[in-house]
């Protein structure tokens, strides 16, 4: 009798640590484009308070949608903008990320990886729909990891798709210099 193997819970969970290989974009076609306004709206941060987009209005933001909270890829991005979070600052840029992750996943990453900026948990995917950062992977419905530079007027300047979460933080700093200069 010959023996069929099949993926494992293991051979899963290592898929997801290491890429969003199975995954499937949702809403991929709705990504707001450059130069569009920047969708407003208001989420849970991991302190349990609303933070609204409007509430950082004169500022620039980083916005970005990440999968799952402490999972390799996710944490590897989140440290690398806690890493840069002084020149970001520097630069009057708020980092602000978004899963669909429950305020309390939130909390705990923070605390366990000692992350200092605003996560807002979507659970709802309200958000991460309206800016088409949504993807299906098995059963569960994630935000896909898009980031959306917006500047002080809120005009969407720069849309990444698709981030490789290692050099992320650096290419993003670039940009917003690069647009902090043309902008002046």
């Amino acid at each position: 009798m010959k023996m069929i193997r099949r993926p494992g819970l293991a051979a899963l969970a290592m898929t997801f640590l290491l890429g969003t290989a199975g995954s499937v974009l949702l809403g991929r076609d709705s990504v707001p484009a450059e130069g569009s306004k920047a969708i407003d709206f208001t989420l849970q941060s991991q302190e349990g308070k609303p933070v609204s987009l409007h509430d950082f209005r004169g500022q620039w933001i980083v916005l970005y949608f990440y999968p799952k909270d402490m999972t390799k890829g996710c944490t590897i991005e989140a440290h690398n903008f806690q890493r840069d979070l002084a020149q970001y600052e520097a630069k009057k840029a708020t980092v602000i990320g978004v899963s669909v992750d429950s305020v309390d996943s939130h909390q705990q990453f923070c605390t366990k990886d000692s992350l200092t900026f605003r996560l807002l948990s979507d659970p709802t995917h309200q958000v991460v729909d309206k800016y088409g950062s949504v993807m299906q992977f098995g059963q569960n419905v994630l935000a896909a990891r898009n980031t959306f530079i917006i500047d002080p007027n809120f005009v969407i300047r720069k849309v990444y798709t698709k981030v490789n979460p290692e050099p992320h933080s650096h290419q993003v700093l670039a940009e917003l210099t690069e647009l902090q200069k043309a902008g002046e």
